[in-house]
């Protein structure tokens, strides 16, 4: 029986490989203005504080149904546009139609506002899930093991560019532009409004950016880079549920440590908001009308886009790190500085001090984007990247759902309505993710290692 003949891909430049994740910028700008406005919109079309959880339910519900399955399809789509550029094009196409009506919920006088926000939030969060994991596969697909670190980085890098854009544009229109940051209760401010349509040109040009820059590897090559595994009989959506339950044991190990990262992150989203417009600003309860509030919400906005600044620098320092202390403690290190840095905000009472502890959080976010990939995608087949990648986000998606169900009433029943104590144990799990991360086997980076020393 003749033995096949595997290639490794080929090593590609740093222009191509910025090229390829190019399109995740103009993703992420709208992800960064859903992220730092959605609780603020919500609010304002009378979510209460702890009922936002379960408005945030929508992110992980469809991104644990939708990634998989995008994933399973795009490892078995190739068209004229390529293997995995359909998904994110299609993906970035909806969810810009949806940040554009989201804000302009009131206008349909039809419907409850709330309502026709929180389909928004959903709507949103499904197109962004077909439009992220691709992106995910595709660095993987066209990377060999020794530039994939610094694939997911670049990556990274983009993200943190697209989501500081993202971020700091309400508070920009707001203070350079003149647009209003306060409307009639019950409306959305100018300032977001116009935040939202320039989301959506943004990602547009971008994601045509990547499709028209970056090529695929065709089926008859991209066959040739795939170790030791066998053709499948079937390749139907049932073959999801096969490979579920024949994940690879970095995979399993990586899970924990995604459960608590993640689980702090969905707190971080949900609660930051109301958590600095009570306890610094000490806006009171229900209060969706003042300047107060509205400052905070654009503080909170900016700090966001502080600590995705961060991490966009800090993605392009993490492949030196990862080379000389391991992935695995470069992961371990930037989780713990997240960890901190959120209890430390419970001692806060000046909101310009909070830059202190985005620079923590940016290290974490940076380091939660980058690294947990470019070690999974060490251990897992080539012709299952996609799905791979896609069940991957089961691991994210969990720990929000359960966050969602429980987090405000938690938050209500425990925490007395006190959401800064939400942001407390978002970094007790963070500081748990750091120890968990410890115990993850990196089968990419052993083979780098081995590679190096035969070349020695």
């Amino acid at each position: 029986m003749a033995t096949k003949k595997v290639l490794e891909r080929p090593r590609l430049t740093s222009w191509q490989i910025f090229n390829m994740s190019f399109g995740f910028l103009g993703i992420q700008f709208g992800f960064a203005l859903q992220n730092g406005n959605a609780s603020h919109i919500l609010q304002i079309f009378g979510a209460d504080v702890e009922h936002l959880s379960l408005f945030w339910l929508a992110a992980p519900i469809t991104g644990m149904i939708v990634q998989p399955i995008i994933g399973h399809y795009s490892d078995r789509t190739w068209n004229r546009l390529g293997r995995r550029k359909p998904y994110f094009l299609t993906g970035g196409i909806l969810a810009a139609l949806a940040l554009m009506v989201m804000p302009n919920s009131s206008m349909l006088l039809f419907l409850p506002p709330l309502m026709v926000g929180a389909g928004m939030l959903m709507i949103m969060d499904a197109t962004f899930n077909v439009a992220m994991e691709p992106f995910r596969a595709l660095v993987a697909d066209n990377l060999p093991d020794s530039q994939r670190g610094t694939g997911f980085s670049v990556q990274t890098f983009l993200i943190g560019v697209g989501a500081v854009l993202g971020s700091l544009l309400p508070t920009l229109l707001t203070n350079y532009l003149h647009v209003a940051k306060t409307a009639p209760k019950g409306q959305v401010p100018d300032n977001l409004l116009w935040a939202f349509y320039v989301g959506a040109i943004v990602m547009i040009g971008s994601l045509l950016y990547t499709i028209f820059t970056t090529k695929e590897y065709p089926p008859e090559v991209y066959n040739q880079f795939s170790h030791d595994e066998p053709e499948e009989q079937h390749a139907g959506l049932l073959t999801i549920f096969k490979d579920l339950a024949h994940i690879p044991q970095t995979m399993r190990q990586l899970g924990l440590v995604q459960f608590f990262s993640w689980f702090a992150l969905f707190s971080m989203w949900v609660f930051m908001s109301p958590a600095v417009a009570e306890h610094i600003y000490h806006v009171k309860a229900g209060d969706t009308t003042s300047a107060a509030f509205a400052d905070a919400g654009n503080w909170v906005s900016t700090c966001f886009g502080i600590y995705n600044g961060v991490s966009a620098i800090y993605a392009l320092m993490l492949p030196a790190i990862a080379r000389k202390i391991s992935r695995k403690a470069a992961h371990a290190f930037s989780l713990i500085a997240g960890g901190v840095s959120l209890v430390s905000i419970f001692f806060i009472q000046d909101h310009t001090l909070l830059v202190i502890p985005m620079i923590g959080i940016g290290l974490a976010w940076g380091s939660i984007l980058a690294m947990p990939y470019a070690i999974l995608s060490g251990s897992i087949p080539a012709k299952k990247m996609g799905v791979y990648m896609g069940i991957f986000n089961l691991f994210i998606t969990i720990p929000q759902i359960i966050n969602g169900f429980f987090g405000g009433w938690i938050v209500k029943s425990i925490f007395g309505g006190q959401s800064i104590y939400a942001i407390v144990l978002a970094g007790l799990f963070m500081l748990c993710a750091a120890v968990s991360v410890l115990y993850v086997q990196d089968n990419g980076d052993i083979r780098i290692k081995k590679l190096k020393v035969a070349k020695d």
